[in-house]
């Protein structure tokens, strides 16, 4: 009997009976893009559905396996789960159909309400929608943060860098210098208590000192151009930890308080309509790229937001192995984890302040929280009422 294939295998040594074509990935994963509400668990538990139960493309541990792996790069993790399925089943071709077709029906329909919300953005009505949504965002942020806090903060050493994260983000920190350095520091404090010699992992420390220069340099104001908005999301995705809403810290640093060519206001109404569509949150860079330079800065800002995943998701394969069983990377990652989660706490604040505005937005700002955290309601449902809510109140003042 055929051994199972295990993750450190390459994907053209899967039986021909277990692989399948580019048009079934292309049909699955667009299927899953057009339903896929409720953020980056409720896409990996859809794709667990279809991959494992349904159609017995990997067992259940291998897709744990890449499961696990896709924390250790940086990136959104439905997305890269979607990559990963696509390169084990069809190679490289297959990388590209699977995560493309998972990308394209979020990344249409944003556009189509960024043409909208250009053209109607002024009206009552759409002013309304994005009156009653804003606060139910910050809410759903705010819920992650006190979520993801629970597994990040594993230590008092993890805790203590994460507050010098939130400290120094707070102070104006570049963002990718944070990351770094909170990857650095919980590394280092590992280093310092195992008392082991560093292993070929520690490359991930000396790459957090040069991401830590590379950040040195990254706040100059540069005019808009196509290709500044191209490299700008390029480097956002490339050092996207920490999940999709780490999105909305990077975003502000660089696009609002850097560069200004949005304001708060507006990576708050991009952040809606993120939430108001399914498929992966980065595709709010799609609508940011419509806002400042129409459908070619749409197609670039995408282009360039996912590039990164399938690069990284390409490359990985061969060192998740050690990666995953080294106790020095895991240490790098939780200080990377916790530094990103310091950055969407900093985050959350700021645009809390340009969300809730009155007392009504106030309200459902709280009342989202409460069923976000004890009644774990589908965020889509709280949006799509924030929603109604906005126009019902807006038209009442009209």
């Amino acid at each position: 009997m055929q051994e199972p294939l295990t993750t450190t295998q390459d994907s053209r040594q899967i039986p021909a009976a277990h692989r399948t074509s580019l048009l079934e990935l292309a049909r699955l994963f667009l299927k899953i893009g057009v339903a896929a509400f409720g953020g980056p668990p409720a896409h990996i538990a859809m794709m667990e559905d279809e991959v494992v139960s349904r159609r017995g493309w990997l067992t259940r541990e291998q897709f744990l396996d890449f499961l696990g792996a896709t924390n250790l790069i940086p990136g959104p993790n439905s997305t890269e789960m979607a990559i990963h399925v696509g390169r084990v089943q069809a190679g490289w071709p297959g990388l590209l159909v699977a995560g493309a077709s998972f990308i394209l029906p979020s990344a249409v329909m944003v556009t189509a309400l960024a043409w909208v919300y250009l053209r109607f953005g002024s009206l009552p009505q759409v002013a309304g929608v994005l009156y009653g949504v804003k606060p139910i965002v910050i809410a759903v942020i705010v819920q992650a943060v006190f979520k993801l806090a629970k597994t990040a903060v594993k230590s008092t050493n993890v805790g203590v860098v994460g507050a010098l994260a939130v400290l120094a983000t707070a102070f104006g920190a570049d963002q990718l210098a944070v990351l770094a350095g909170g990857g650095f520091l919980t590394g280092l404090v590992y280093g310092l208590r195992s008392g082991k010699p560093t292993s070929p992992t520690s490359a991930l420390l000396t790459g957090g000192t040069g991401l830590t220069g590379i950040a040195v340099g990254s706040g100059f104001v540069m005019p808009f151009s196509l290709t500044a908005l191209f490299l700008v999301f390029l480097k956002i995705g490339a050092i996207l930890f920490g999940g999709g809403y780490v999105l909305v810290a990077l975003i502000r640093s660089n696009l609002v308080t850097h560069l200004g060519w949005i304001t708060e206001r507006q990576l708050l109404d991009a952040i809606a309509m993120g939430q108001v569509t399914p498929g992966p949150i980065s595709t709010t860079a799609t609508f940011i790229g419509y806002l400042l330079g129409g459908l070619p800065g749409a197609v670039a800002a995408t282009v360039a937001i996912f590039f990164p995943a399938f690069f990284f998701v390409a490359i990985s394969g061969p060192l998740v192995p050690r990666l995953r069983h080294s106790p020095l990377a895991g240490a790098v990652l939780d200080g990377v984890n916790v530094a990103a989660l310091a950055l969407i706490a900093v985050a959350s604040w700021q645009l809390f302040r340009t969300a809730v505005v009155d007392w009504t937005t106030l309200v459902l700002a709280g009342l989202s929280f409460i069923l976000l955290t004890w009644y774990r309601v589908n965020s889509v449902w709280l949006v799509l009422g924030g929603a109604l809510i906005g126009v019902g109140t807006t038209l009442l003042h009209h």
